[in-house]
C-alpha cells in the first residue's frame, strides 16, 4: 500500500512570485521526516516519486460570511 502526501497551496504566496506556493500538512503510511515548511510543486513531485507516495491536494472549504447564518432567536 502507498502511503499519501497531503499538501495545500499557501494562502500568502501568490503565484508569479519566487517563492514556494505549497505546504505540506501531513504524511499517511510514509515514513519520512519533512525539515521544509514551504515547498514547490516540483520539489513534492521528487519526495513521492522517492518514497513511492501518492500527493493528495487538500481544497479549501466554502467560506460562509456572518449574515449567511440562521440564528434562532428567543423572545
Amino acid at each position: 500500500m502507498a502511503g499519501k502526501i497531503f499538501y495545500r497551496e499557501r494562502q500568502k504566496a501568490a503565484e508569479g512570485k519566487k517563492q514556494p506556493r505549497f505546504q505540506l500538512v501531513g504524511v499517511a503510511d510514509v515514513n519520512l521526516k519533512v525539515y521544509g515548511k514551504h515547498l514547490r510543486r516540483s520539489e513534492l513531485e521528487q519526495i513521492a516519486s522517492a518514497v513511492g507516495a501518492e500527493l493528495v491536494l487538500l481544497t479549501h472549504g466554502e467560506r460562509k460570511s456572518k449574515d449567511d447564518d440562521d440564528v434562532e432567536v428567543k423572545d
